[in-house]
């Protein structure tokens, strides 16, 4: 699956009327699970790619280049379309457009775009907004710096949840006639709130942050295309190696467990039948 094909993809689920899952990836191992299992998309967020490359907290430390390569990895192992938290674009416009650029390059089908002041400045209380002709200026050169029509460009705020809903409004009506594929909504708190925001605008919604006491149904009656669930896998694999670690420490013995992948799935997420036939075929080596 090319690159264009796995962003039209994307757009298929943009454009249609249901509301779905992306799976929370964080490595080319759990991007081949998921598109294993069936999901029709994947997410890396910000924050679990901070966890993975640098084993840091989500402050916005991680550079572009190791987050371009850590998406790299992840598109080249698996047919999953992914989409990206770009934050805010690794600085001002002219940075949101190498952004762009690079992460296009790295195979990504959609990326995201904030308004939040990132990294947070000296002597900051909590979190803040960008001006709102700040946040539409990078947005306008996120989407002039796109060279594949098929890759989605969102426009994410966050002002929902640190200036009310009707920043969030305000703000969502100036975004989206700049032509966004969809509008990225964090920081809403209940179902009234992502209607006020839907009727305001006609664009797909991404949510973050929760179902807000509706299904996947109640969800795409509102306008929401896809809906994250959180970052779990990943805090599942820490808990899984720190176990499995401490177990050893203990002195139990390796023979004695029971969730450890079996050899049948390693060889499926390490395509090692593939492998196999490569060195069959290339190297020489006995059938």
């Amino acid at each position: 699956m090319t690159a264009t094909e796995r962003r039209q993809g994307v757009r298929a689920i943009l454009a249609g009327q249901a509301c779905v899952h992306p799976a929370s990836v964080f490595d080319p191992i759990s991007a081949r699970l998921a598109a294993g299992i069936g999901f029709e998309m994947g997410m890396l967020a910000g924050s679990v790619a901070s966890f993975t490359v640098l084993g840091a907290p989500d402050l916005v430390l991680l550079t572009l280049t190791e987050f371009a390569e850590q998406i790299r990895r992840i598109c080249r192992a698996a047919p999953l379309p992914l989409l990206v938290d770009a934050d805010h674009g690794y600085g001002n416009a002219l940075s949101a457009m190498r952004t762009v650029q690079e992460l296009e390059a790295a195979g990504v089908a959609a990326l995201t775009i904030e308004d939040t002041q990132l990294p947070t400045p000296f002597g900051a209380a909590g979190p803040a907004l960008i001006s709102r002709e700040e946040g539409a200026g990078k947005l306008r050169a996120a989407l002039a710096a796109r060279e594949d029509p098929a890759t989605v460009i969102v426009a994410r705020t966050g002002a929902a949840g640190i200036a009310g809903v009707e920043e969030a409004i305000a703000r969502a009506r100036l975004y989206a006639p700049l032509g966004p594929d969809a509008l990225f909504l964090t920081g809403i708190k209940d179902a009234t709130a992502l209607r006020a925001v839907a009727e305001a605008v006609r664009l797909p919604i991404i949510l973050g942050g929760g179902m807000l006491g509706l299904d996947r149904a109640g969800l795409a009656a509102h306008g929401v295309r896809i809906a994250l669930q959180g970052h779990q896998p990943f805090g599942a694999a820490v808990e899984a190696v720190r176990a499995t670690l401490q177990a050893l420490r203990d002195g139990v013995a390796p023979e004695q467990f029971a969730g450890v992948a079996k050899p049948a799935l390693m060889g499926q997420v390490t395509h090692e039948a593939e492998y196999r036939a490569w060195t069959q075929t290339f190297l020489g080596a006995p059938p």
